[in-house]
C-alpha cells in the first residue's frame, strides 16, 4: 500500500556546486547521500535558478527546497519572463517560490562571510540557514528530514489526514462494506481486476459509519464536521454543508428546507433540471426570469427589467454563471430580487469564484450579511478538484440570525432534516475527503493557481484572435471567440487585472445582445470559458455565404480526443480549468488548423467521419468536408432553425398545472405519448407531463404542466424542424430531454414523442 511518509515529498537542492569536483561539492553529495540513504527521503537536483522555477511551477510535491545562496548558475529566463542575471536573484528566487507556495519549507546553503548579504526580507520567508562545510553531513540530513516531515503533517488537512492515518494502521474490518477494506474482491477474477485498476488505498478507505475516528456527515460531528467548518471558512460562507450526490441533490436539500407546499418561487429560465425537480417535491408555484440572448444564439443574463417587483415570493434562483460564462454582480441581483425572501444562486459551474479578485462581487458568498438568507450549491467537482458528485452547500445567514448563536442552532436543527432525507447514512468517505482537499488547495494557494489559469485561458483568447487577424486573404478564415475587442489589444497582465475589461456593456457590438434586453451594468464574462465561432453567422445574425456549423467541428475534436463541454449551432464552449495544460492548448490548435486544411482540401468524408460513413454510407460516402459543412449551412438558415431556436427560448408558455401536480400525473399513469407532427396545438391544446430541455441550447423550453397552445406554436415548429434536421442530417442527432424517438419507420427515420397529461 502507497503511504504518505516523507518519501512522498522530495527535497529539491538548487546549487551549481552538486557536480563539481571542490570541497563544497563533495559536502553537498554526501548531505544528499545521507538524506536518501540512511533518512529514507528523496531527492530531486538542479544547477540553476531558471530552470528550479518550471521545475517547482510543476511539481506540488516538494518538501523542502535547499537554495545555495551563492549560486552563479541563473540558467535560462524562466517562463515569467524575468532575468535573473542580477545581484538580487537570490531574493527573487525566494520570492517566486513564496508566491506559489505560502508555507513550503525554504532552507538557505550560505557561507558565514555572506550572511550579511541575506536581507532581511528573505530571512523572514525561510525556515533556516545550513552553513556550508559546517557540522556533519548527518546533522544537516536530519535537519532537512526534520523539515520535510514537519511539513509533511500540515498538508494532509483535518479528515483527511485522520482517513490516512486511520487506513495505515491495517485494522481487521469486521464492519460494512462487505468486501472489508478489498479483500472481498479478491475473492473472483473480475473482483481481482477490480482491485487492481482501482488500487487497495482507494478500497481501504471505503469505510462504514462505524469508524468513530471520522466523524458523522450526518451529524456533521468529529472531523467530518471541522471539515465542512473549514471549508465555510475558505469560501466566505457561515455555514457549508457537504453533498455526496450531486448539485442536483444539494439543491433539492435547499429548497425542500425553505419552500412549503403553494409557496410562489422565482426561477431563472436558464435552470438546471434539478430546480425543476424541486418545484415538484416542494409543490412550489413558480414564476420565470427570462435569459436574453443574441442571434447567435449564445446564452446571456436574465433581464431583470421583466421581473414584476410587486409580487412576493418565498425564494428565488438564478443560475451564476450561465452555460456561456455570464457572471451576474451578486449586488445588483440582491438589488433586483427584492421581492425573494431568500436568495439560491445556483454557482455549480462556478465553485472558484471566491479565489480570483477578478471575479470581485460576481458571486453569492461575496454579498455582507443583511436582511435574507443566502444560499449558494457548488459542483466542487466541476472546476475544482473534487471527486465526481461531491458538491458543497454555503449559505450566509441574514444579520440576525447571523447574531446569534442560538438562531443558528435552531436553524441547522431545521435545515438538517431536509439533509437528513438527502443524505446516506453510508457515506464514501474518499468523496468527503476530495471535498476537504480541494478547499485546502484554495487555502494554501487558490489564488495562485487561478491566476495561472487565468494567465493561460486569455493567451489562448489572444492566440486566437491572432490567428483570426491574420487570415485576411480571399477564402482564408479561421475560429473566433466570443470575447470583447480589447482582448486582442490589451496585454495579459491588464486584462487580468482589471475586471471592467471583462464586464458586458449595453449595446457593444462584440456581445451581440440588444441593448432594450440588456440595458446596465451587471454582468461580467468569465475569462476562463471559452466560446468558439464558427464562420456562418455572427451575433448580430448576419449570415454568410458559406459556412461551417459547430456540430461538424466537435464531431471532428471528439475524434481527436478532444471533448467540447456544450455545442450550439455555431459556438461550442471549452473549459480552461485547473486540469488544462499547454499540451493541451497546442493539440486543440493544431486539430483546428488541421480541420481548416481538411476543409479546404474538400476531404473525403470517409477519410474524416469514417465511423459516420459506415452507419450512413448512402448518406455520406460520395461527400466532402467541405461539401458537408456546406450543405448543412445552407440547411440551417433555410429552415430558419436558429432564429427558430431563438425564438422559443423566449417564451414562457401558459401553465395549466403546477410541475407537482404534472409528475402526480405520471404516477397515476395518466400520461400518453403523442407524436410530435401528430399535435395540433392551435385547436387542440394539451399539456405536458415533464419538462423538454433541447441540446442545444440546454435550457427548458416547456416545463411540466406547460401548455401546448398557440402562444407555444413556436416551440412545436422549432422540436419539429430540429427532428427534419435529423432526418436529413443522419448521425447528427441532439440530445432532447423529456423527447422520446420511437422505432424507425422502414426508411430508419426516428420521430419525436412527447408525454402528455392525458385529456380528462
Amino acid at each position: 500500500m502507497k503511504t504518505l511518509g516523507k518519501q512522498s515529498w522530495p527535497v529539491l537542492f538548487v546549487s551549481d556546486q552538486l557536480q563539481k569536483q571542490t570541497d563544497e561539492g563533495a559536502w553537498l553529495r554526501d548531505i544528499v547521500k545521507t538524506l536518501t540513504e540512511e533518512n529514507g527521503c528523496t531527492a530531486m537536483f538542479c544547477s540553476a535558478y531558471g530552470d528550479a522555477h518550471d521545475i517547482i511551477y510543476s511539481h506540488e510535491d516538494l518538501g523542502t527546497i535547499v537554495v545555495d545562496w551563492e549560486n552563479t548558475d541563473f540558467g535560462r529566463v524562466h517562463r515569467k519572463n524575468e532575468d535573473l542575471r542580477d545581484g538580487n536573484s537570490g531574493a527573487r528566487f525566494v520570492d517566486y517560490i513564496r508566491s506559489r507556495n505560502s508555507s513550503l519549507p525554504i532552507l538557505i546553503l550560505s557561507d558565514r562571510a555572506s550572511i550579511e548579504s541575506i536581507p532581511n526580507t528573505v530571512l523572514e520567508k525561510i525556515h533556516g540557514v545550513i552553513w556550508k562545510l559546517t557540522d556533519t553531513p548527518r546533522f544537516n540530513a536530519g535537519r532537512i528530514e526534520r523539515s520535510v516531515s514537519d511539513y509533511a503533517k500540515t498538508v494532509l488537512p483535518a479528515f483527511f489526514g485522520n482517513l490516512v492515518e486511520y487506513v495505515s494502521e491495517y485494522n481487521f474490518a469486521w464492519h460494512t462494506p462487505g468486501h472489508m477494506g478489498g479483500q472481498g474482491f479478491l475473492k473472483s477474477p473480475s473482483g481481482t481486476a477490480f482491485h487492481k485498476f482501482f488500487g487497495e488505498n482507494m478500497l481501504r478507505a471505503d469505510l462504514s459509519i462505524s469508524v468513530p475516528e471520522l466523524g458523522s456527515l450526518l451529524d456533521h460531528s468529529g472531523v467530518s464536521g471541522d471539515a465542512e467548518r473549514f471549508s465555510a471558512k475558505v469560501f466566505g460562507a457561515d455555514k457549508t454543508y457537504y453533498v455526496l450526490n450531486g448539485t442536483s441533490t444539494g439543491n433539492q436539500i435547499i429548497w425542500r428546507s425553505q419552500v412549503s407546499p403553494g409557496d410562489a418561487c422565482l426561477l431563472d429560465r436558464n435552470c438546471h433540471k434539478s430546480l425543476s425537480h424541486a418545484m415538484i417535491i416542494t409543490q412550489a408555484i413558480p414564476d420565470y426570469m427570462v435569459p436574453v440572448r443574441n442571434a447567435m444564439g449564445i446564452i446571456g443574463p436574465v433581464d431583470f427589467s421583466t421581473v414584476d417587483q410587486s409580487k412576493r415570493y418565498v425564494m428565488s434562483a438564478l443560475t451564476n454563471s450561465t452555460y456561456d460564462g455570464i457572471c451576474y454582480d451578486a449586488r445588483y441581483a440582491e438589488q433586483q430580487l427584492q421581492g425573494a425572501g431568500i436568495l439560491h444562486f445556483d454557482e455549480a459551474w462556478y465553485a472558484y469564484a471566491a479565489f480570483h479578485p477578478i471575479y470581485k462581487h460576481h458571486f453569492g458568498m461575496s454579498l455582507a450579511a443583511r436582511e435574507k438568507l443566502i444560499f449558494c450549491s457548488h459542483s466542487t467537482h466541476k472546476l475544482l478538484t473534487a471527486l465526481s458528485q461531491a458538491s458543497m452547500i454555503h449559505l450566509k445567514f441574514p444579520r440576525d440570525i447571523h447574531e446569534s448563536e442560538a438562531l443558528q442552532d435552531d436553524f441547522h436543527d431545521a435545515f438538517n432534516e431536509s439533509y437528513m432525507m438527502h443524505g446516506s447514512t453510508s457515506p464514501q468517505y474518499a468523496m468527503v475527503a476530495s471535498l476537504e482537499v480541494a478547499t485546502k488547495m484554495m487555502h494554501d494557494n487558490g489564488t495562485t493557481a487561478h491566476a495561472d489559469i487565468m494567465e493561460e485561458a486569455i493567451e489562448l483568447r489572444r492566440k486566437i484572435a491572432h490567428i483570426k487577424n491574420e487570415e485576411t486573404g480571399e477564402g482564408d478564415w479561421f475560429f473566433g471567440i466570443w470575447q470583447p475587442d480589447c482582448v486582442s489589444t490589451k496585454s495579459t497582465k491588464e486584462l487580468i487585472d482589471d475586471q471592467s475589461n471583462w464586464v458586458l456593456q449595453p449595446g457593444a457590438a462584440w456581445h451581440g445582445f440588444r441593448a432594450a434586453e440588456l440595458s446596465a451594468v451587471y454582468t461580467m464574462l468569465d475569462p476562463i470559458k471559452l466560446t468558439f465561432l464558427c464562420p456562418g453567422v455572427d451575433v448580430h445574425g448576419a449570415w454568410s455565404k458559406t459556412g461551417v456549423p459547430a456540430a461538424i467541428v466537435t464531431r471532428y475534436l471528439g475524434d481527436k480526443g478532444i471533448v467540447c463541454e456544450k455545442t450550439d449551432y455555431y459556438s461550442w464552449l471549452l473549459l480552461n480549468s485547473l486540469g488544462t495544460t499547454k499540451g493541451k492548448q497546442g493539440t486543440l490548435l493544431a486539430e483546428l488548423f488541421r480541420f481548416r486544411e481538411l476543409y479546404k482540401a474538400n476531404a473525403p468524408l470517409e477519410n474524416v467521419f469514417p465511423q459516420l460513413v459506415d452507419a450512413h454510407p448512402a448518406r455520406y460516402r460520395k461527400q466532402g468536408l467541405r461539401d458537408h459543412c456546406q450543405e448543412m449551412h445552407e440547411y440551417i438558415r433555410a429552415r430558419g432553425l436558429l432564429e427558430a431556436m431563438v425564438r422559443s427560448s423566449r417564451i414562457i408558455p401558459d401553465r395549466t398545472l403546477i410541475p407537482a401536480d404534472a409528475y402526480r400525473a405520471i404516477v397515476k399513469k395518466n400520461v400518453e405519448f403523442v407524436r410530435l407532427d401528430a399535435l395540433d396545438p392551435v385547436r387542440n391544446p394539451r399539456t405536458t407531463a415533464v419538462m423538454v430541455v433541447p441540446y442545444p441550447p440546454g435550457i427548458p423550453i416547456m416545463m411540466g404542466g406547460e401548455e401546448l397552445n398557440e402562444k407555444s406554436l413556436p416551440i412545436v415548429q422549432y422540436l419539429l424542424a430540429r427532428q427534419d434536421f435529423e432526418h436529413r442530417f443522419p448521425g447528427y442527432a441532439g440530445d432532447i430531454h423529456g423527447i422520446d424517438r420511437g422505432e424507425p419507420d422502414a426508411d430508419g427515420k426516428q420521430y419525436y414523442e412527447m408525454m402528455l397529461v392525458k385529456r380528462p
